[in-house]
């Protein structure tokens, strides 16, 4: 499932850029997937929490509208001078990103609410609830949101396993799977994708 869609050269170069930097970006399918959620919602307007240098930006925006913005939050400069530089060898001008540096749970209360089309956390796992909470603010009726490692390496499955990140996502899960408001699907692609459509 993960060589179904192989990456090029652009991906490639951010994935391994990624790598050393420490970030660890989402996998091919998983990319593939935000892709297609991307170009099935005509997305202009995208919040990437979480830039994995480049990565799932790439990803995003070839499947956004070609005049479509990713706003892109990360807490680590370095991850942000990268991603730029992943857009760029990808072909996408300045002007299709806003790239913001800084934690996200201070980021994101200053974006516009029901502006967004898309919102993809991919970042601390342990505020994972709390982008929820803000994604629901954030995104249009009929937007998306996606939580990668929604399966956090099996461990989510596995009752013994009590650390604040795998809990944080547990708790995720159940919000997405208990609210009205949501449409969910949890994605078996890479280490799990969780999405969720936010009704009208």
């Amino acid at each position: 499932m993960e060589e179904y869609l192989p990456e090029d050269e652009a991906l490639l170069n951010a994935r391994r850029l990624g790598e050393e930097a420490g970030a660890t970006p989402i996998g091919p399918a998983g990319g593939a997937a935000l892709r297609f959620l991307a170009a099935m919602l005509d997305a202009r307007t995208v919040v990437e929490i979480g830039s994995g240098c480049g990565v799932s930006g790439i990803w995003l925006l070839r499947g956004m509208r070609p005049d479509g913005v990713l706003t892109s939050v990360d807490l680590e400069l370095a991850h942000q001078r990268l991603a730029k530089e992943a857009y760029a060898a990808a072909g996408f001008s300045p002007s299709r990103t806003r790239m913001i540096v800084g934690r996200a749970l201070d980021v994101l209360p200053r974006l516009t609410d029901g502006a967004y089309d898309m919102v993809f956390c991919d970042a601390a796992k342990e505020e994972y609830p709390d982008y929820l909470t803000a994604a629901l603010r954030l995104l249009r009726p009929g937007g998306v949101v996606a939580f990668d490692n929604a399966l956090w390496h099996h461990r989510v499955a596995d009752p013994s396993r009590r650390d604040p990140e795998t809990e944080a996502i547990r708790e995720t899960v159940r919000m997405v799977r208990d609210d009205e408001r949501l449409v969910p699907l949890l994605l078996p692609v890479g280490d799990g994708l969780l999405c969720a459509l936010k009704r009208e």
